[in-house]
């Protein structure tokens, strides 16, 4: 019957609730759960789901060429100032509203 319910779920297009259905299910057997905790946890896998695809879709239209994170980026090679970009990367001049403007020459880093 479960196979049955994850066909139905990917056939509507619901592949977070597909996905996480045995996890979910075994876990409100197990823990009792009340029907509205349960089923909000397969609307949360669902919402989750739909945010990662579009992101990936996203990602893909744009045609970027490569995907690039600080984990990549080799401070070595460049004259960057490593806490000063991780500082940046914590996002606090949002909340302190400044501007950041990221200047230099070709191959430095700015995209990246």
């Amino acid at each position: 019957m479960s196979h049955d319910l994850i066909a139905r779920l990917r056939e509507m297009k619901l592949y977070g609730m597909a996905s996480q259905w045995p996890e979910l299910s075994a876990k409100a057997r197990q823990h009792q759960l009340p029907p509205e905790q349960w089923f909000g946890e397969l609307l949360q896998a669902e919402t989750t789901e739909r945010q990662v695809r579009a992101l990936a879709n996203q990602m893909k239209m744009a045609r970027f060429p490569v995907h690039r994170d600080l984990r990549g980026f080799d401070f070595g090679c460049s004259s960057v100032d490593q806490s000063l970009i991780e500082r940046l990367h914590a996002g606090t001049f949002i909340d302190t509203c400044e501007n950041v403007v990221l200047l230099g020459g070709p191959g430095t880093g700015k995209t990246h």
